[in-house]
């Protein structure tokens, strides 16, 4: 019940009129974000988080964030529309939802899409509602120890449990950590890798690198690859919305797993790309139309959109609970946070219950708002594809250089963005992922500094970290994680095999 009063105030929060104005403007930015290929969530809250400064941190955290809601309707647009998938997580949406359009269904698929973002963020924040309050305040047992076992957890998921190489992820890791080391340091006030540089100092700004990282990187990419739009018209009519609306009750099933396992990999730093390939892969598996998957099936769409809606809902629950984000876009706002004087975790639902009940309430009406903008505005949107590449890709570029610029009005950051923005690119040639880099850069220090007072408290002992049954199921919890790619592979080899796996090994022979 007192979650509930406090969703309420939540509300009275948000519909100030400027908090609501707020809202609209960066579900429509957010919606923009997620059309353009080469733009993303998360760099579109890094390239607007400066213009933010001025405001008051519960107004700026409902633009962002509605923002952040907007990107993810709006990736499904071009990716139903154009087979181009605008956010990373609509490239399974694309699998469907484009045969869709190609049969004359665009106008169906798109409001499946939107629908099932919708529930999936629905139920994710109703999930944030009851148990965020509880993880926090849980979590205020929490010492030095603990909140180093809890980052510690948190990098070795991203080994364990990310889509792609280990070592890879190890590799941009450790790059990130070496980033953050950058500066001064907190404990002892000596600087630390500056090699004579002044401007080395003030350390690495993680926002100056996000924006190079993920708008530049991804700008010089598509570059290279000559990105062309065509594609598809739509137009949604109610005619079309209801009918499609009479269709969708009967994947509820495939609605509530695909929620379900969008708010585990949200929760876990999982995030919501792998979260729809996973879902759309159990649908093709379980579902009474899986062999029809990929020529069009309506299912299809409905799988990945409700998995990665649900899963970049959720991960905003670790950022404010316990300050771990889930997502890059949840460690760009948690960046967010500490400049805005805040400090992510248990305490802030204590100190800043304005702060935290506006938000979960913005992603409630965010969401209603943002599935009402992309059904009315679907044509709009559209058309900017028609726009050249080569006009748009400059644009999104100088909006980049602008909001490097502002975050310490130096010239030096603007060129640090675009030495980050290579980075960004060779790392996306080379496939190393860049959101293990962006946690680390913005939880290095933290994590270090929380290991540091562990080891003062226990003078050096490191067995700390097993000292109590908290601390140490965390810990041991994190190693499991860690090392996880080699223990599949070792159950694997141990497992025998099943019978048909043999049948098929005896017909090799």
């Amino acid at each position: 019940m007192d979650e509930l009063n406090s969703l309420f105030h939540g509300f009275a929060v948000l519909m100030t009129p400027a908090n609501f104005l707020l809202m609209i403007v960066g579900i429509t930015l957010g919606v923009l974000v997620g059309v353009l290929p080469g733009l993303g969530g998360a760099n579109g809250v890094a390239i607007l988080l400066p213009l933010t400064f001025s405001m008051s941190p519960t107004s700026a955290i409902i633009m962002l964030s509605c923002l952040y809601w907007g990107a993810l309707f709006g990736g499904a647009i071009t990716s139903v529309l154009f087979n181009i998938p605008g956010e990373p997580w609509s490239v399974a949406t694309t699998f469907d939802g484009y045969p869709m359009a190609q049969k004359g269904e665009a106008g169906a698929a798109l409001t499946t899409a939107f629908t099932s973002s919708f529930v999936g963020a629905f139920l994710a924040v109703i999930m944030i509602t009851f148990l965020a309050p509880l993880v926090a305040s849980f979590a205020l047992e929490f010492g030095a120890p603990e909140f180093f076992s809890v980052y510690l957890l948190t990098f070795c998921s991203f080994v364990g449990m990310g889509k792609g190489s280990p070592m890879k992820i190890l590799g941009s890791m450790a790059l990130g950590f070496a980033l953050a080391c950058v500066g001064l340091d907190t404990v002892t006030g000596q600087l630390r890798l500056t090699f004579g540089f002044e401007e080395f100092m003030r350390g690495f700004d993680f926002l100056i690198a996000v924006i190079g990282l993920f708008g530049i990187g991804e700008i010089l990419l598509s570059m290279e690859e000559g990105l062309a739009f065509s594609g598809k018209n739509a137009k949604i009519n109610p005619a079309v919305v209801f009918q499609t609306w009479k269709r969708l009750p009967q994947f509820w099933v495939t609605s509530l797993r695909s929620a379900a396992v969008g708010i585990w990999m949200g929760i876990t730093p999982g995030g919501a790309t792998p979260a729809s390939f996973m879902s759309y892969g159990l649908a093709k598996k379980m579902g009474k139309n899986g062999a029809n998957f990929g020529k069009g099936e309506i299912e299809g769409v409905v799988a990945p959109e409700t998995a990665a809606h649900a899963a970049g809902t959720s991960a905003l629950l670790p950022m404010l609970a316990l300050g771990i984000p889930g997502s890059p876009t949840a460690a760009v706002l948690l960046g967010g946070l500490l400049i805005w004087g805040l400090q992510p975790g248990p305490l802030l639902f204590v100190e800043q219950h304005d702060f935290v009940w506006g938000l979960i309430a913005s992603m409630y009406l965010g969401n209603l708002v943002g599935l009402l903008v992309v059904l009315t505005t679907v044509p709009l949107f559209a058309s900017i594809l028609r726009i050249p590449f080569s006009i748009i890709a400059p644009v999104i570029i100088v909006i980049c250089g602008i909001g490097a610029y502002t975050v310490g009005n130096a010239m030096f950051d603007t060129w640090l963005m675009l030495i980050f923005g290579i980075v960004g690119y060779l790392f996306k040639k080379l496939d190393y992922p860049l959101a293990p880099l962006v946690l680390a850069l913005v939880l290095g220090r933290n994590a270090e500094d929380s290991f540091r007072q562990a080891m003062l408290s226990s003078q050096g002992d490191v067995m700390i970290m097993f000292s109590n049954g908290l601390v140490g199921s965390i810990t041991t919890l994190a190693l499991i994680m860690l090392f996880w790619p080699l223990i599949s592979k070792i159950i694997a080899k141990i497992r025998p095999p099943k019978e048909d796996e043999f049948a098929a090994h005896r017909e090799a022979e």
